[in-house]
């Protein structure tokens, strides 16, 4: 079931504060919308998950971060649910 924007803020908010338990809690909910694919992608990635990371950045249709770091991918995914 896709997560309102709310919800999806929420994530978003947890992993600004680095808490990736919470981020996950929410966006697990949801397994088909990219952005909440892409979230779930960078919980793993803040996790240490690598492999699990690339899966969700598949899912999410969107290029894996080599390189790049969380905090700027989070800004990104920020500007993304505020488009």
């Amino acid at each position: 079931m896709p997560l309102a924007q709310s919800e999806l803020a929420a994530a978003v908010a947890a992993l600004e504060r680095g808490d990736w338990q919470a981020a996950h809690r929410i966006v697990q909910q949801d397994e088909a919308s990219p952005l909440a694919c892409w979230a779930h992608g960078i919980v793993h990635l803040m996790e240490g998950d690598t492999a699990n990371a690339r899966y969700w950045y598949r899912a999410a249709r969107r290029r894996f971060p080599e390189g790049v770091a969380l905090a700027a991918e989070i800004a990104q995914l920020k500007e993304a649910l505020n488009a």
